[in-house]
């Protein structure tokens, strides 16, 4: 009776642990012949600024946006992350790196030697983007300074640190729906959805997300608790922006200008560098799209402390 017991125990945990080891796998694109196109770096350089690629990347304490050395510390109720070097340096950035690479790691968190990426790189909304649009931002990239230097490794507390544990992250959490445009929308609309839900990744800090790190769907652009731990990140929903005017929004995103005078402070003052070179057709869009947003409350903001600020 014991050995059978034992027995059942053993198959149990080596099933179990095949079905770990399956759902945990890294799982890109397949690799085949795609047809040679011509890279259009102007759309590259929209997509750069769109997804605020220099916000995480640039070398820190310097005036060159375009120096893509990483460091940025990225903190996280699960540890603090270091943005990789991502400059055309050969040995330290994404110089050697092939198209399939590239795509693999943005769309899909897997780096070129079949690891996951922690999803503090946002390719859960980069997943949304079109691969063409992805091709013409590594081709863009390819364009900027080497810079050469390795980035630290990640401070990520045990069990977050495990990469293989990152499949089952995926598993529950990533979204693998493509971006379809919805054809009873405007064009402009379109296009400013494309941008809020791939590039642009502004649900990744504007949303409420759970225990495990997963944004919760239903308050999606909700607001809630920084993910870097100090604030509240302001919910963009009608319920936040109500009183925004689509032009409002445009003005912002250009500018960092509030509608009451006042001026963007904290970690968005970092995104308005980006979103302020984009041009203004794609402001307009994305302006156009976030007011469409219905009002969803967000997670309760805590009170105040007495004597606090």
């Amino acid at each position: 009776m014991l050995r059978r017991t034992i027995s059942v125990a053993l198959l149990a945990a080596l099933a179990t642990a095949g079905v770990y080891w399956w759902l945990s796998a890294p799982v890109g694109a397949a690799v085949g012949t795609a047809p040679a196109r011509v890279p259009d770096l102007a759309n590259g350089q929209v997509m750069f600024n769109a997804g605020g690629c220099a916000s995480c990347h640039a070398v820190p304490d310097q005036a060159d946006r375009l120096r893509l050395g990483g460091g940025v510390a990225i903190k996280s109720p699960f540890g603090t992350f270091y943005a990789p070097n991502i400059s055309s340096d050969p040995t330290d950035g994404i110089g050697k790196w092939n198209d399939a690479e590239f795509v693999n790691a943005v769309m899909h968190g897997v780096s070129p030697d079949g690891g996951h990426y922690f999803p503090a790189f946002p390719y859960t909304s980069y997943r949304h983007a079109r691969r063409e649009d992805v091709l013409d931002l590594f081709a863009y990239l390819k364009t900027l300074p080497a810079v050469a230097g390795k980035v630290r490794d990640h401070d990520v507390r045990f069990p977050f640190n495990i990469r293989r544990n990152v499949g089952i992250w995926k598993f529950l959490f990533l979204d693998d729906k493509p971006f379809v445009a919805d054809s009873a929308k405007s064009p402009q609309w379109n296009r400013g959805a494309y941008l809020v839900n791939s590039f642009g990744h502004c649900a990744e800090c504007h949303s409420p997300r759970n225990a495990l790190g997963g944004i919760m769907a239903g308050q999606r652009f909700a607001g809630g608790p920084n993910p870097e731990g100090e604030g509240w990140v302001p919910n963009i929903t009608q319920k936040g922006l109500g009183e925004w005017s689509a032009k409002d929004i445009a003005y912002f995103l250009k500018t960092g200008e509030l509608p009451d005078g006042d001026s963007v402070g904290g970690a968005m003052t970092r995104v308005i560098k980006n979103t302020s070179q984009l041009p203004d057709d794609d402001l307009a869009a994305m302006a156009d799209y976030l007011k469409s947003l219905p009002p969803v409350d967000g997670p309760p903001r805590p009170k105040r402390k007495e004597g606090g600020t």
